[in-house]
């Protein structure tokens, strides 16, 4: 499909994201079991030991496809953890669990595809996967199995949380060294950030994430996250178009150009935190004066999703500036396809910029009334 993908005419893009991704057949047969399952765990989590504990919902998180395989994250989330150290501490026990359930689940109900539990590492182990097949399809996909704390249980989705939320996150209440263990608990709000967008922008980022899987078969790990190339994606729409019908192969060039300009990126989202809060503003612009790339995630301020490893990022971007050579940026008359004008960094605001404001204001209300006065 590489060869597809490199020698197809830019005007036909549109045409190869409705044929070959993604493969929709066996997706709504998965959609379904993973519905099913996560409505069974809900009715029937954890009547053992741990009673206290239930199942609020079940979300499948991210999915990386490669040939005839699939991996993706469900994250069961549990309304009686009180906070982000719960999830960390029970962890092991929360995981035995959901197992016992699982198995429960595997010899009582049918399904239209293939559902096995896999085994334990080791008897105190802290992960879990199970595998979801249809042999007839030849695919397969394995999840992996992640307890979380319901943030959401806590915080409107389709609002902006309260910033004092993001301040006690960033103030210590989270274990240090722990953040990256967090992400989960971010994953509703991750989701919705991508899933609210127009049909063809999310068509143009399964574009882009497939090129990214044909990166990594070719180059290996490690590369920087596929997330972070997501986010790309939407910073270059909403920077370069914001058009609904946009041109797909400009999309697609604008962000292979910015993966070879990581030196200079540093983007960051202010849907659900932002600068008014002084102990948010402060950590903010601590972090983004860091070495770039930096990509925040836009749910969660303290994670850079472009990673620490610059060198990922070089045998991306050496990836992307041959691309931009292959006849899927040009259109049939051999013309090159444009990029959109996107800026490489999002501007940061001047630290105690609403103070400075007020002070300005206060003093030339100062100096109006008390020169009127002595005028007078």
């Amino acid at each position: 499909m590489e060869q597809d993908l490199r020698s197809i005419p830019a005007s036909k893009l549109d045409k190869f994201i409705e044929n070959h991704l993604p493969d929709t057949s066996f997706c709504a047969d998965l959609r379904e079991v993973i519905d099913a399952l996560c409505a069974l765990l809900k009715d029937r989590f954890f009547r053992g030991p741990v009673r206290r504990m239930r199942a609020s919902k079940g979300v499948k998180g991210k999915c990386t496809a490669l040939k005839g395989r699939s991996d993706a994250d469900l994250v069961v989330f549990l309304n009686n953890l009180t906070y982000f150290e719960d999830q960390l501490n029970q962890q092991g026990v929360l995981i035995k669990e959901i197992k016992k359930q699982l198995y429960e689940v595997q010899h009582e109900r049918r399904f239209g595809v293939k559902f096995e539990v896999q085994s334990l590492r080791s008897p105190n182990s802290r992960a879990l996967s199970f595998k979801l097949s249809a042999p007839d399809l030849l695919k397969e996909v394995k999840f992996d199995v992640l307890p979380a704390y319901d943030l959401l249980d806590h915080l409107n989705i389709l609002k902006k949380p309260n910033q004092q939320f993001y301040a006690n996150l960033i103030s210590g209440r989270t274990p240090p060294g722990k953040e990256g263990k967090l992400l989960i608990c971010f994953m509703g709000l991750r989701k919705y950030f991508l899933n609210c967008r127009p049909t063809k922008l999310k068509r143009l980022i399964r574009l882009v994430t497939h090129w990214y899987q044909l990166c990594k078969e070719k180059l290996g790990d490690p590369l920087p996250p596929q997330y972070a190339l997501e986010l790309l994606t939407v910073y270059a729409w909403e920077s370069g178009s914001r058009d609904c019908e946009f041109n797909t192969a400009q999309g697609f060039r604008t962000v292979l150009e910015l993966v070879t300009k990581y030196k200079r990126l540093r983007i960051y989202w202010t849907v659900y935190y932002d600068f008014r809060k002084t102990k948010v503003s402060e950590y903010l612009h601590k972090l983004l004066q860091k070495d770039r790339p930096v990509i925040l995630d836009p749910a969660d301020p303290t994670r850079n999703i472009a990673g620490l490893n610059p060198k990922d990022w070089r045998r991306l971007a050496g990836e992307a500036a041959a691309w931009l050579q292959y006849p899927c940026f040009k259109y049939r008359d051999g013309s090159p396809v444009c990029s959109w004008e996107v800026p490489t960094e999002v501007a940061v605001p001047t630290k105690y910029l609403f103070c400075r404001i007020f002070w300005l204001l206060f003093w030339s209300l100062f100096h109006f009334i008390f020169g009127k006065t002595s005028s007078g």
